[in-house]
């Protein structure tokens, strides 16, 4: 059950309609913002379109910088939602090029905030649809298994796919979501360009966000 209810589509267009302005951004465990509002996370391998579908989902063109260098994010930023919802934007993981200590000291901030996160809700783990699932993602997969974090697939480009395509993709994504304990059952297809796919996940956000 994702939440797709006309009324509950309406009142998640409202929720992302509204105000949404950035409010932190961490380097390091130790200057997390305080937990406030329930936290929605975007995580994904570099490049694969976190901060596009950001902006695609709130309407704005500038909200998250959007960079043509993979691994570039290197913070975790916070974006407030209307004071319901804080959307967090994580750095990529998963970038070759990277020096092998700065991909270390990127992932170990993901993973200690992915475990000891109170107040995060969900996490949207994004998945190239021309690409399907990595190995990189399904250990980020275990490790939220693991950690009894909730999360759902979002397959990001849907739109670079063909039809019978991206139904191959998203079969395959339910399957992979269906073997991992923490996983939401319901894998949602998605294109920032192409704005498909947008508005069923707002409303399976909007459920998570604060009165």
């Amino acid at each position: 059950m994702t939440g797709e209810t006309p009324e509950a589509l309406e009142a998640a267009r409202k929720l992302f309609a509204g105000e949404c302005r950035f409010v932190w951004g961490a380097t390091s465990i130790a200057n997390l913002p305080p937990p406030s509002l329930p936290e929605t996370a975007f995580a994904g391998r570099s490049n694969v379109g976190k901060s596009s579908l950001i902006n695609a989902l709130t309407g704005r063109k500038a909200l998250a910088r959007v960079s043509q260098t993979p691994g570039r994010t290197r913070e975790i930023n916070f974006f407030d939602l209307s004071g319901r919802l804080m959307l967090v934007d994580l750095p990529g993981y998963g970038y070759a090029k990277a020096s092998k200590q700065m991909a270390a000291e990127w992932q170990e901030l993901i993973f200690a905030y992915l475990r000891g996160r109170a107040n995060l809700r969900r996490v949207v783990l994004l998945i190239d649809a021309r690409r399907g699932a990595m190995a990189v993602d399904r250990a980020v997969m275990e490790l939220l298994d693991d950690a009894a974090v909730s999360y759902c697939l979002a397959l990001t480009k849907a739109d670079a796919l063909k039809p019978a395509e991206l139904g191959e993709r998203l079969a395959g994504a339910e399957s992979e979501a269906r073997r991992h304990t923490a996983a939401f059952p319901h894998v949602f297809a998605t294109s920032a360009q192409a704005a498909l796919g947008l508005d069923r996940l707002k409303s399976h956000m909007a459920a998570l966000a604060g009165p």
